[in-house]
């Protein structure tokens, strides 16, 4: 039995990826400092899966405590690190917790990766990484952009430090890059669940619709696109947890073409922001409130995902359609009062 490192493992799709492996048979190690979750995702986890992982509470950005943690498992099989500030508006902001955070994170996994090149490492990227691409959908040989917010360039960064130190020390890895990964766990046990308010559209669209937030603002009606809003690649979490073990299970098998691999995580359909309210309302019955607000810093028109590298080389493809996501998200929205 294999045991794989989670970083970030009680995070929206750290949690999701931690239950499709103990449904797999690995031995799973969660690593979680609850920046941006709550140790609760535990009893969720476990009442799925029906195994309970084992958990270490530490911030993996401090060098001397993650070097400690790092001690006691030098038999890590493989590390899946989403352990990272993520919001591209707040980095926009915060530049400097950002850097810290992304960065710190990643050089500290890296130096035991470095000295354990047999420990695969799947990185969590973004498409952030080609800023506003010049064609769509976006492949993953397309132009690197300069990013258009700190959020961005930690991603951009990020790859290019996982192959300067996989090069020199010899271990492999692979870079998801995910477009919007949405909804919850068809069980409504686990999902997305943001401190304070949220900065993704989802959980702002289910929280509106809960009566918990006054009103959803949809950033920018000026965009070149068929109704003016914003255009993502939303899909679903499950879907992004299960390309995580085949990549995973790719690094194991030997199959990688080169030291670091980079896949494209979407569905390859493009929505923009009116048409996921649409959604919304189709899947739930719920009527929304909303109205248009000024563009956010950081944004780009429009981003969807050519994905055929990742079924050609991972097998893999994305199954489940926004409605099923919105379904799911707002199933696992009406659960949280009672918790």
């Amino acid at each position: 039995m294999k045991t794989v490192l989670v970083t970030g493992g009680l995070g929206f799709i750290g949690s999701h990826t931690t239950v499709e492996l103990l449904a797999r048979g690995y031995r799973v190690l969660v690593a979680d400092n609850l920046a941006n979750t709550r140790r609760e995702v535990l009893d969720g986890i476990a009442s799925i899966a029906g195994i309970r992982p084992t958990w270490a509470n530490v911030d993996l950005a401090d060098p001397v405590a993650c070097r400690s943690f790092l001690a006691g498992h030098p038999d890590l099989a493989g590390i899946i690190h989403f352990a990272a500030h993520k919001a591209v508006g707040e980095s926009v902001q915060k530049p400097l917790a950002y850097y810290r955070n992304n960065f710190g994170s990643l050089l500290n996994l890296l130096e035991f990766t470095a000295e354990h090149p047999r420990c695969g490492l799947i990185f969590s990227s973004s498409c952030t990484v080609y800023g506003q691409a010049d064609q769509l959908p976006v492949c993953e040989d397309a132009p690197i952009k300069p990013a258009e917010s700190p959020y961005g360039n930690t991603k951009q960064v990020g790859e290019e430090i996982l192959r300067d130190v996989a090069k020199a020390h010899g271990f492999r890895a692979i870079a998801l890059r995910y477009f919007n990964p949405i909804g919850a766990h068809p069980s409504a046990k686990i999902g997305e669940l943001p401190l304070g308010v949220p900065q993704n559209l989802v959980p702002f669209i289910t929280q509106s619709a809960a009566g918990l937030r006054a009103g959803l603002k949809v950033f920018g009606n000026d965009y070149a696109t068929r109704d003016g809003t914003a255009v993502r690649d939303y899909i679903h979490v499950v879907d992004v947890a299960l390309a995580h073990i085949d990549a995973l299970e790719r690094l194991f098998a030997g199959k990688g073409s080169e030291a670091v691999e980079v896949f494209n995580l979407g569905t390859g359909t493009g929505s923009t922001v009116l048409e996921v309210i649409a959604a919304f309302e189709r899947a739930t019955g719920k009527k929304l409130q909303w109205d248009f607000a000024p563009r956010r810093p950081g944004d780009v028109v429009a981003a969807y995902a050519d994905t055929n590298k990742a079924a050609a080389e991972l097998g893999w493809r994305a199954e489940r359609s926004l409605d099923q996501c919105m379904a799911d998200a707002w199933r696992w929205q009406q659960t949280l009062p009672g918790r």
